[in-house]
C-alpha cells in the first residue's frame, strides 16, 4: 500500500510540474488610457508575434497608467508592470531593460509640427533653427524630447496633460506642437478641429529609438522579445507589420536636423 501510494503521489508530482510548465506565464503590460492608434495596434500586435516566433509561453494583461511616461517607467522599476514602450534616453535605460530593436526605425525622430492655421503664415516662412526660435513648442514635461528641443535652444513649455497640448494649439496661446509623422495624421482626425493642421513644408529631424522595455527582474522575457524581434526582421514580418500599419511614409518639406545628446549613439 505504502509503494502504491509512493508511486502515485510521484505520478501527480510529475502532473503537475508539467501543467506548471506548460502554463503561459503572466505579463503585466502597460495601458495608455487614450484613444488608440493605428501605431498603438502596430505593437500590440508586434508583442504577441515576437513572443510567439521566440516560442515564449505568455499570457498578456494590459494594466492602465498613469499619463505620465514618467510615472509609468517608475511603476516598471518597482514591478508594478512588466513591460512598456517608449522613446529611450540614458535615464530610462537605467530603470529597466531596453530591448535595442527600433520600433518605428527613425521616424520616431521626424517631427511635423501641428499648428493653428491662423499661426501658419508666420511660420511656413521657417528655413533654419535660428528662425523657429521665435515661435513657442508645446511638449509633455517628461518626454525626453522637451530636453531635445531645449538643448537646441528653441523655447518649450513643458505640459503634464497629454489633451492639453492640442488645446494650447488651438487656442493660441502656443505656436507649436512637434508629432512624429507616425503620430500627427492620426491625432489630427481625433482631434476633429478644423483650425489645426501640420504644417507641410518642414519637418524638425533627430536620431532617436522607440523600444520596448522590460522589467529588470524579467531577464528572460527580455531575452525572448530580443530573439522573436530578430526572428521577424530576419523572416520580413517586422517590415510587413509596417506597412500594414501604414508606418513606413517618411514627413514632407524640408528638414530642419536637431542635435540629440541623449541618444545612445552620442553618449
Amino acid at each position: 500500500m505504502k509503494l502504491k501510494l509512493s508511486v502515485i503521489i510521484s505520478a501527480l508530482v510529475f502532473q503537475s510540474a508539467c501543467i506548471a510548465a506548460q502554463s503561459p506565464e503572466l505579463i503585466y503590460v502597460a495601458k495608455e488610457a487614450r484613444t488608440l492608434y493605428d501605431r498603438d495596434l502596430y505593437l500590440y500586435e508586434l508583442l504577441e508575434k515576437a513572443l510567439a516566433a521566440a516560442k515564449y509561453s505568455a499570457q498578456i494583461e494590459h494594466i492602465k497608467i498613469h499619463p505620465h511616461q514618467q510615472r509609468t517607467l517608475m511603476a516598471l522599476s518597482r514591478g508594478k508592470v512588466d513591460l512598456h514602450w517608449s522613446m529611450t534616453s540614458p535615464a530610462r535605460e537605467q530603470i529597466a531593460i531596453p530591448i535595442k530593436v527600433p520600433l518605428y526605425d527613425g521616424l520616431i525622430g521626424k517631427r511635423v509640427l501641428i499648428v493653428h492655421k491662423d499661426v501658419y503664415p508666420a511660420i511656413k516662412t521657417v528655413r533654419s533653427l535660428d528662425e523657429l526660435k521665435r515661435f513657442t513648442a508645446v511638449q509633455g514635461h517628461d518626454w525626453p524630447d522637451t530636453k531635445i528641443l531645449s538643448y537646441n535652444g528653441l523655447k518649450v513649455r513643458p505640459i503634464s496633460d497629454y489633451q492639453t497640448m492640442f488645446n494650447l494649439i488651438a487656442d493660441k496661446k502656443a505656436d507649436y506642437f512637434p508629432r512624429s509623422v507616425i503620430e500627427a495624421n492620426s491625432e489630427l482626425i481625433a482631434q476633429n478641429n478644423e483650425n489645426l493642421m501640420i504644417v507641410p513644408d518642414f519637418h524638425l529631424e533627430y536620431s532617436t529609438a522607440f523600444y520596448f522595455f522590460v522589467n529588470k527582474d524579467k531577464p528572460k522575457l527580455a531575452y525572448a522579445l530580443e530573439e522573436g524581434l530578430a526572428k521577424l526582421k530576419e523572416s520580413g514580418e517586422l517590415k510587413r507589420l509596417k506597412k500594414k500599419y501604414r508606418l513606413v511614409l517618411p514627413p514632407e518639406g524640408e528638414g530642419i536636423k536637431l542635435n540629440n545628446p541623449y541618444f545612445a549613439k552620442n553618449y
